[in-house]
């Protein structure tokens, strides 16, 4: 055995003790013990694991995967697909019809018919659900796996690099910069001014200070209170650190509070819609089912037969298919926008995207082409000045946190000037880095201490300019230091003001020769620094912007700019791209109003400036407070908690991991265009599902209605319980291509949210309209065809048993057959505020579906089956009547559609 193995077998003995022992004990370990027994007793090194042991830690400490979230396994997503409130019913007609018609029936009348045909639907209604919930979960899998979360760490083989969050293994080293996640529960080795929020774990939303200094015996009460530990599901808000990861996956502190907690997260309003949908037919059952069964048991006085009907109107007032339709609808319209550059990590979030009506965005990145140039490096008189651009690199190349756009500019210009100006060569090699101050979004600046070769320290701090300005006591004005006068800061400020007006960016470079010793370095250090000049960058909007916002503003979406950039630029920047600036306010106005005056101000501002991340956070929360739905699109460590207050985040590829984990919707190119293509899918998906809930509620409602009518006056049932399930069943499935059906472009244009009330208005004004032509269909049964197949004797002057029998079952096949057809051709009335067919006509899925759906169930009582369930084949007379009838129906539908949509302007 060599000497890695055995270590490695020492490794496992001390992982056993360790996942044996209490979680409290093990943090405490590896918070009290110095870096060197830390990384031992983990079997690892500052160089990382090498390929073989990262696999021999995964299976010793398991994945970096939590069972939260994971998808349902193969029973569970059977037994959810067969075991709801619909198919409990059809149990209980089936159990009811195996003690009436098998265990009670004599020898030779036992019948197997209804059970049979009961326990199919059953079959074919959990398949159905089955099958398109698998092939919409795995397109949901399979878009989630074009958005990735990484985290860079140091294997031996391949130094620093970026791999996937569940491939970290404990022991391994993880470098960590402002915007990452966490990865998993670590030991901080190294630091450098490493602010962490950890409001997941603890609920304080002030992040924290976290440091490598050994955590002694009693110094907490709690671990998340150690200051050299970090833990998954933080993320880092500025500062940088090097750490071992010492537990992963359900061993984190995360993922034992993941186990144990099940809490619902808070309710979409798509979700609340949905529900909203279910208590109102609940209302209608509690009313109706009792009523038909009294009805039924005291005019027909066979009670068993009255309570089979009376679940049955149960089953045929409930949309059976309405969750494989919604998520058939969700599932199709996430995989329509994957094709249009837009990832759904959140389903649900689909709806929220079509139903926004204000859109709230950064201005970098989506407004501009997010290509920042540095156009130029000036001193503080406006001049060119290649000692600015060196300064300005140390700074940029030195710093260890997240490298933003400017700084990647900054080294770039660099790099090119450097072939022709002597004092920018060698930059990276002839200073070594001392210190840094990392960027924060309080100070607005960010500083590195280096030296150079003969131990000269200097501090260079860049950043806004007002804030650069507030730290200085001099400025190198006209060849000299010069104490910074009024005078200089306003020549200073009208030279910045001028390149803001022409749409640059404009950020100041100071330094300090000598500052605190090495270890003593930190914000008191910014002070009395020597400004040297400026920086002005150009960030040029984007050639499709200007249509974007014109095509989002024509769908009723309003655009308001949050940005943490000054006025003058983002005024310069609107201008270009079209966007009329109606109102400005900055964050300073923000802090200065009361939160009633924010709530109207912003109503009517479009542009707000100079904010902080929790300011644009406040202006999501107070449009959403007014009742707007709010989409927050960015992809920077500040616009995450503006994106987690909104209705629907909305983030990049290319973000940093957190506004990504926070985004409910990555858009795989950062352009508004895209966007306005997400929001038209999302209301065409919204579209399709309250069709089919309207549409299904109403004719439900109507038959239901039909059926309390016909109770109280017939002397038999209008209809069988069975025939009432098997036609609910065959309408659901010719229902199913409802999710591809074509949308009016009229109807896209406005934004749609969940109205609960609109659709028992609907119910209640449609669904009557088909029990006029029901009750006709009785009259026309019972007074004309049925007669006229029964020697012209009416049911009650009718003496043989067997040709009541039949009367009935002719009566029933009516019935059964008017239903199907005003059931399923009201779809394409109820599908368009338009003339169906002519006007606007529906998907060829929906139309073959349909028809067949049609043609299947005309057909049933013709054949063996129709027999079986007690249907009898009808005379040719009775197809001359029912067109007539049809044509009548659909004259008065279009007629109640018109009136309705006039009274309440809209039809879904």
């Amino acid at each position: 055995m060599n000497k890695t193995n055995k270590k490695l077998t020492a490794s496992k003995i001390a992982a056993n003790m360790i996942k044996n022992d209490s979680a409290d004990r093990r943090y405490y370990e590896v918070s009290a013990n110095e870096n060197d027994a830390v990384l031992s007793k983990l079997n690892t090194s500052l160089k990382g694991l090498n390929e073989n042991i990262v696999e021999e830690m995964r299976d010793l400490y398991g994945s970096n995967k939590l069972t939260q979230g994971k998808r349902k396994t193969l029973s569970k997503r059977i037994s959810e697909a067969f075991v709801n409130p619909f198919t409990a019913i059809l149990f209980v007609l089936a159990i009811v019809s195996i003690v009436t018609d098998v265990l009670l029936a004599d020898a030779g009348e036992k019948n197997f018919t209804t059970v049979t045909i009961i326990l199919t639907m059953v079959m074919i209604s959990g398949l159905l659900r089955f099958v398109q919930e698998t092939r919409s979960g795995n397109a949901a899998d399979r878009l989630s796996k074009m958005v990735k979360t990484t985290t860079a760490v140091e294997r031996q083989e391949n130094g620093r690099e970026e791999i996937l969050l569940e491939d970290v293994v404990v022991g391994d080293i993880v470098y960590l910069a402002a915007g990452d996640m966490v990865p998993a529960d670590v030991r901080i080795i190294r630091a450098k001014d490493l602010f962490v929020n950890q409001s997941s774990l603890t609920g304080e939303s002030e992040p924290v200070e976290k440091v490598p200094r050994l955590v002694k015996q009693g110094e907490y009460d709690i671990v998340t209170e150690y200051h050299n530990l970090a833990f998954m599901g933080s993320t880092v808000i500025s500062g940088s650190a090097i750490c071992v990861v010492v537990a992963t996956g359900e061993d984190t502190l995360f993922g034992s509070i993941a186990k144990g907690l099940s809490a619902k997260p808070v309710q979409t309003s798509f979700e609340k819609g949905v529900n909203s949908v279910s208590w109102i037919l609940i209302r209608f059952m509690l009313v109706m089912v009792p009523v038909v069964l009294f009805i039924n048991g005291f005019t027909k006085g066979n009670w068993i037969d009255a309570l089979l009907f009376a679940i049955s109107v149960a089953v045929g007032l409930t949309p059976e298919m309405l969750p494989m339709i919604v998520t058939t609808c969700l599932a199709k319209g996430a995989v329509a926008m994957s094709k249009k550059k837009t990832i759904i990590k959140n389903l649900n979030a689909i709806q929220n995207l079509g139903s926004m009506d204000v859109l709230c965005t950064d201005k970098t990145g989506t407004l501009t082409q997010d290509k920042v140039v540095l156009e130029y490096h000036l001193d503080v008189h406006g001049n060119e000045d290649a000692r600015v651009l060196r300064h300005a690199f140390l700074n940029s190349y030195y710093q260890t946190g997240l490298k933003n756009l400017m700084d990647v500019s900054i080294i770039d210009r660099t790099e090119k000037e450097s072939k022709k100006e002597t004092t920018l060569q060698g930059l990276s090699t002839n200073y070594d880095k001392v210190d840094e101050i990392p960027f924060d979004f309080q100070r607005r600046r960010m500083s590195v201490v280096v030296a150079d070769k003969s131990g000269k320290t200097q501090m260079i701090t860049k950043g806004a300019v007002e804030e650069m300005l507030s730290i200085s006591n001099y400025a190198e004005y006209k060849g000299k230091i010069e104490p910074l006068t009024d005078k200089i800061k306003a020549d200073i400020l009208a030279t910045v003001d001028q390149l803001n007006d022409q749409g640059m960016r404009v950020i100041a470079v100071a330094q300090k020769t000598n500052p605190s010793p090495v270890g003593a370095f930190s914000i008191a250090d910014e002070t009395d620094m020597v400004l040297m000049g400026y920086l002005a960058f150009l960030d040029p909007p984007k050639e499709t912007t200007a249509s974007a916002i014109k095509a989002l503003n024509a769908y009723g979406v309003a655009v308001k700019i949050l940005t943490g950039d000054n006025d003058r630029v983002t005024r310069c920047i609107c201008k270009q791209v079209g966007l009329e600036v109606d109102n400005l306010l900055l964050g300073s106005d923000v802090d200065g109003m009361s939160e009633e005056e924010l709530k109207r101000a912003v109503e009517t501002t479009n542009v707000f400036a100079k904010l902080s991340p929790q300011q644009k956070a406040t202006i999501v929360s107070l449009l959403r407070e007014n009742g707007h739905v709010v989409g927050y699109m960015g992809d920077g460590i500040n616009d995450a908690t503006a994106m987690k207050a909104s209705d629907v985040g909305i983030s990049v590829d290319t973000a940093v991991d957190i506004a990504k984990e926070s985004a409910h919707v990555i858009l795989l190119e950062k352009d508004l265009m895209v966007l306005e293509n997400g929001i038209l899918e999302g209301r065409k998906t919204y579209a399709n599902m309250i069709k089919y809930i309207k549409m299904t509620a109403s004719s439900n409602f109507g038959n239901m209605f039909s059926v309390l009518v016909a109770s109280a006056f017939l002397p038999f049932l209008p209809m069988a319980s069975i025939h009432l399930i098997l036609l609910n069943l065959i309408y659901d499935i010719s229902c199913t291509a409802i999710p591809w059906d074509n949308v009016d472009k009229e109807f896209l244009m406005i934004p749609r949210s969940w109205n609960p009330s609109s659709i028992s208005k609907f119910m209640i004004w449609i669904g009557p309209s088909s029990s006029v032509f029901d009750i006709t269909t009785y009259l026309l049964m019972y007074f004309i065809i049925c007669p006229l197949m029964t020697g012209g004797q009416l049911f009650h002057q009718i003496t043989d048993p067997t040709m009541q029998t039949y009367y009935i079952a002719l009566f029933q096949a009516g019935w059964f057959i008017e239903s199907m057809w005003s059931q399923t051709l009201v779809i394409h009335m109820i599908r368009t505020p338009k003339i169906p067919f002519i006007h606007s006509r529906a998907s060829l899925p929906v139309i073959v579906l349909t028809f067949t759906g049609i043609a299947v169930l005309t057909a049933i009582p013709f054949t063996p089956l129709g027999t079986a369930i007690g249907l009898v084949a009808l005379p040719a007379v009775y197809f001359a009547w029912l067109t007539l009838i049809i044509v009548c129906y659909m004259l008065l539908a279009t007629l109640l559609k018109k009136i309705y949509i006039k009274r309440y302007g809209e039809l879904l």
